[in-house]
């Protein structure tokens, strides 16, 4: 991501952060709601060969292996066989997410806070010349609201390949050292269709 777009990002966190302090009553102690259950944590660094050594943490359901109710697929969104080349979940894994045209798919909700900064997965386009995937991250304010914020946009050229970093965005709305939030990061092809596979979060505070 350019420091254009990463400039253009952060202040339009800051723009919802107020706007959601200014709406916020006054015993509001967080501006987002406070995760209460995080699940299991393990770690690995999936993107090393990409000379990436930053430990990441699974998204739940994001290896795609089996369905996850705490998924949302519509439009045509379903499981299919084939996994993305390296394996880097396992090596016995052989499915990933289709994503045909006009299709939406809303993963299972991740904790988040300021120490986790960034969400990077693979993504294939498998047709549409000028199609691209939209990446969008829901997070819920501390008043029960519900907001996508757009966090970046994929291009493919046919082949597996890993995304760049995506900064989340919605990390900086805790505040507070320690407080995190649950999020849950929304996949949109435009004019075409992609598959994706192997969807981590950067659990930055743990390195």
């Amino acid at each position: 991501m350019n420091g254009f777009m990463r400039r253009g990002l952060l202040a339009a966190t800051a723009a919802i952060a107020t706007a959601m302090a200014l709406a916020a009553p006054a015993n509001a102690g967080v501006l987002t709601m406070s995760a209460t259950d995080c699940g299991d944590e393990r770690l690995s660094t999936p993107f090393a060969p990409w000379r990436d050594y930053a430990n990441y943490k699974i998204n739940p359901g994001g290896t795609f292996e089996a369905a996850s109710a705490e998924w949302t697929l519509r439009g045509g969104a379903k499981i299919v066989a084939g996994n993305e080349p390296w394996k880097v979940g396992g090596a016995s894994h052989g499915k990933s997410l289709r994503l045909p045209a006009g299709s939406t798919a809303i993963s299972a909700t991740s904790c988040v806070g300021l120490a986790e900064p960034t969400l990077r997965f693979f993504a294939k386009k498998n047709r549409g010349l000028l199609s691209s995937l939209l990446v969008s991250v829901h997070v819920k304010t501390s008043l029960g609201l519900t907001l996508p914020l757009p966090v970046g946009v994929v291009l493919g050229n046919g082949q597996w390949k890993p995304t760049a970093p995506m900064f989340i965005v919605a990390n900086l709305l805790p505040l507070f050292p320690g407080d995190r939030t649950p999020v849950a990061f929304q996949f949109t092809p435009l004019l075409g269709e992609w598959q994706i596979d192997d969807l981590y979060v950067d659990p930055r505070r743990f390195r």
